[in-house]
């Protein structure tokens, strides 16, 4: 059997790696990949450009100008001469936020009254328009404390110091880069293996396959091993890159983490035999493994946290193995994960890796019969 199983393995990987082309494809573009998504998958709001509307001819509302300017987040602050100039400059997209500060501003502060600013925002960038909205409130608040303080007002608030765990500078790719160690292997993992069957039968190479001495379950395993192989492969380069490069912190257990990189990847070789199981050709197998891969992605907690979605969708999610993986991987890097969470979100892992490559198993012996 070991002896069917090796030729089985080095025909695989054989036809994987023969062409210089393919072992291009699959080293180059994953680390492409890992450094463009490292920079550009980001919420961090920085560099944009605002808008004022200073009606106020009081020390205050230079003041507040002022301390918008100084915000690093803010590359340019743009004057306005009328109301009319803040439709124009927020429909043409020029600024994602215009702010109007009436002509009563430093009188009233100085009256000990209430003073507004009225603060316009891009609706279309939703997200970045609120970061935009915390960003200036927090320098009203300042400003409002300092105004508090200088006039001697009881109960003034103190400075809040604030602390930021597993993240202290809230470095935005501290949370990319784990995360893109568990999606890039994932579709390198699924593609490869998606194509592995359907290419046999373009190839016309299925039959013979099956007419061979090898079992079904030696084929699976035949099929298995190579592309998760490569998968650990990439996993240690994403990791490597992560902690030698990007700097990420790693605290957990790296045997841990391979552990349920193991699991993970058996999981996702046991979607991508399904589907290629059921593809005639390599065009469907790799529709097929879009079809998986896009929504594995957007129900992982990746781009929007799993907490914000419906209930029925948070319970499709636990089908996911990209979900409990990045659970997985953002704790060993951030958290230094203990022991027994990390096996406990590696058990959904082992269902779903046996749940899938006992289907493309039971695919297989179909096809034989």
């Amino acid at each position: 059997m070991w002896r069917r199983l090796k030729a089985l393995i080095k025909k695989e990987l054989l036809a994987m790696l023969r062409d210089p082309k393919s072992r291009i494809v699959l080293i180059a573009p994953p680390i492409i990949q890992l450094f463009v998504f490292s920079y550009a998958a980001t919420l961090d709001v920085t560099n944009v450009d605002i808008a004022v509307l200073n009606r106020d001819a009081g020390r205050w509302g230079v003041e507040f100008v002022h301390r918008v300017a100084g915000s690093p987040v803010f590359r340019a602050v743009r004057p306005l001469t009328g109301e009319g100039d803040i439709q124009r400059v927020i429909d043409n997209r020029e600024v994602i936020a215009a702010i109007q500060i009436g002509p009563e501003f430093s009188r009233r502060i100085e009256a000990g009254l209430p003073a507004k600013i009225q603060v316009v925002l891009d609706g279309r960038r939703s997200n970045a328009a609120q970061i935009v909205q915390g960003y200036l409130a927090d320098i009203a608040r300042n400003m409002g404390g300092d105004i508090s303080a200088r006039a001697g007002v009881d109960g003034a608030p103190d400075p809040i110091v604030q602390r930021f765990w597993f993240n202290p500078n809230l470095k935005y790719i501290w949370f990319t880069v784990p995360n893109l160690v568990g999606l890039i292997s994932m579709l390198i993992a699924i593609v490869v293996t998606g194509q592995s069957v359907a290419r046999e039968r373009e190839l016309g190479t299925h039959e013979q396959l099956m007419v061979s001495p090898l079992r079904i379950h030696e084929i699976i395993v035949g099929k298995t091993l190579p592309p998760l192989m490569i998968g650990l492969f990439h996993g240690t380069l994403f990791i490597s890159f992560a902690v030698f490069f990007f700097h990420v912190p790693f605290r957990g257990s790296l045997l841990l983490l391979y552990l349920a990189l193991v699991l993970f990847l058996a999981s996702i070789i046991g979607v991508g035999l399904f589907v290629s199981s059921l593809a005639q050709t390599q065009q469907q197998a790799f529709l097929g493994v879009f079809l998986f891969a896009a929504p594995a992605v957007m129900l992982s907690g990746f781009a929007t946290p799993i907490e914000n979605m419906p209930d029925w969708l948070q319970t499709i999610t636990l089908a996911n193995p990209l979900r409990h993986f990045l659970v997985i991987v953002k704790g060993a890097f951030l958290t230094g994960m203990p022991a027994g969470e990390i096996l406990r979100n590696a058990m959904p892992l082992v269902v779903i890796a046996a749940f899938t490559l006992a289907g493309a198993s039971l695919f297989f012996r179909r096809r034989v019969g």
